[in-house]
Order: structure tokens, then sequence, then C-alpha cells
């Protein structure tokens, strides 16, 4: 061991230099290998594969709430059949020239946007129809920027289930994976019948699901898209929404779209949050609504007499 002293001095102590010149001695003697070493520091090791950054699996559940930023350190997978607050669906490729930034895409950006629009795709397919026929929800998770400057350039689709999707309904810790649950028809996630209830001034306060063999004044009728139109922020954007879901209630009931169709039913439009139409989404779900009267069945396919026209 070295000793200590003051500024300008650090000497190796005698002992030690001794042990130096001898053991300079013996290699210049040629002192041979010890046995078993060939002196051959990579031993016909094959060369090392490159280093390779995480990526997301698909067709796995997480217990984390959903995030749009995906960390590693984050990052568990939980068995499906247990409690579980997200399921990934489908895990793509960020391309150029989104792919070429120095950053993952911001929200609302176009790269944004075609990620999105992909885990629209993959999720009607993942659960086996329009998920937004469902209490259903989807978001895009990205790789956090220092996991992008390593070369990550992956991103999550990811769906959870809603306790609501009309009263801002929280997310449901679910138990089994969504995959083909809308394949048969007959999940109890699909939108259907409702009791709208209007507060004081005759806006709607709350629309609670019901069976639709129970007592109820609404129904999901389908999903009407907003093409080159502006998220509803006036009245006059939303008469044209109001416009395209009597449209398509309509064709849902049966019934002409004339002049009349606005005497036969009220209309709830409900597109996504703004954030989800930053990112594309134009999807608004349609309902058709009946004040003062109360249904105990379907309304689907049941022509003029079953909406008649009631002019006030």
């Amino acid at each position: 061991m070295r000793h200590r002293l003051g500024p300008g001095r650090n000497v190796v102590p005698r002992r030690a230099g001794i042990a130096a010149v001898l053991a300079a001695v013996l290699l210049v003697a040629g002192c041979g290998k010890p046995g078993g070493v060939d002196g051959d520091l990579t031993n016909g090791w094959g060369v090392l594969a490159p280093a390779s950054g995480f990526e997301p699996n698909e067709g796995t559940c997480h217990n984390a709430n959903f995030n749009p930023v995906g960390p590693r350190g984050t990052y568990e997978e939980v068995d499906c059949a247990g409690k579980h607050r997200t399921e990934t669906v489908f895990v793509g490729t960020y391309e150029s020239p989104a792919a070429d930034a120095d950053v993952p895409p911001a929200d609302g950006s176009a790269g944004a946007r075609t990620a999105y629009s992909i885990c629209d795709q993959k999720t009607t397919t993942f659960v086996g129809g329009p998920w937004r026929n469902a209490r259903l929800w989807i978001g895009v998770t990205r790789p956090t920027e220092a996991a992008w400057s390593g070369g990550a350039r992956w991103f999550r689709c990811e769906v959870l289930e809603l306790n609501s999707v009309e009263d801002d309904g929280g997310l449901v810790q679910r138990e089994g994976s969504l995959r083909d649950v809308l394949a048969d028809g007959s999940s109890d996630v699909l939108l259907t019948c409702y009791a709208i209830q209007l507060d004081g001034n005759g806006a709607i306060a709350t629309m609670p699901a019901v069976g639709c063999g129970a007592k109820h004044n609404g129904e999901f009728a389908g999903v009407w898209y907003a093409k080159d139109l502006d998220y509803p922020d006036d009245d006059a954007t939303w008469a044209k929404f109001h416009d395209g879901c009597r449209n398509l209630i309509a064709d849902f009931v049966g019934v002409p779209k004339d002049g009349d169709l606005q005497y036969r039913t009220g209309v709830v439009s409900l597109p996504g949050g703004a954030d989800v139409w930053a990112q594309g989404d134009r999807g608004v779900r349609c309902y058709l609504w009946l004040d003062g009267v109360q249904l105990t069945a379907t309304l689907r396919g049941k022509g003029v007499k079953s909406l008649p026209v009631q002019y006030k």
C-alpha cells in the first residue's frame, strides 16, 4: 500500500520495490505461462450481438393506469384473467417522417394521428366489432424521450373498459381479456338503452344504462363520423352534429329522413373528448331520446309506427 506523504513526494516503500524488481527479473528470464493458459484473451468467443432496446408485447394486460408515455421501469405484464386496467391490442412502429424526428410525436401531430388511426382499426379487429359501440376507450402509449434517443420507435395500442361513456364514467378493473368480446353481439359492455334524466334547466343531468326490456326513454343508435367539422363548442356546430345523428337514427329505426324527423325524436350526440379529437377521432355516439315517453323494447327496425311525429 502506498504511503501518503507531503506535496510533491509519493514513493514506493523499499520492500515493495524489491518485489517489483524480482518480478521483472523472472519475466525476463522467460518463465512460462501457468498450465492451461494459452494467452488468448478472447478464447475463441463469438462476436457479441448488438444491444437491443426494450419493446413491449401485444396481447398483454397491465395493472398500471393508462399513460401516454411508457417508461421501461413501470412496464409490468399481468395475467389477463386477473384484475387489470389496460390491455395492449397491438404494438406498431412509427414510420418516417415521424420516426426521423429527435423526439416522439407530440399529441395532435401527424405522427400521433397516424398511430391513433392504426390503433382504432386494430382495436376493432381485436374486440370483434366497432369498439365505439361499447363502454370502451382507446389510447396510444409512446416511448420516453430517453428511449426514443436510444432508438425506440414503437407505440402501444391500449384498450380499457369504462363503467359509462355517457356520464363521465371511470375505469373498470376488468377480469378477462377483451379479445373478441363484441364478436357475438351479446356482451354486457355493448351500449343499449338509457333512462335519461333532465336537470332543472331542461338539460341532461344523467343517463344511466338500463336493459332495453326495462323502462327507458333513450337508446344507442350507432356512430356517426363528423368529417371535416371542428370540435363542437357553439350552437351552430352542435346543430350539425345533431343533424348527423338524427339521420343515423332514422336508418336505425326505419323512418324517413324528411322535415318531420325532428318531430319524431330528440337526439343525444356524444363525441369523444377534445384530447382524442386532436388525435383524429371523429366518431360521435348517437342516441335517440323521447321526452315523456317510456319504452320497454328496442326501436331498432320498428318503423314509423314506433316513432310517430309529435308536433307540439
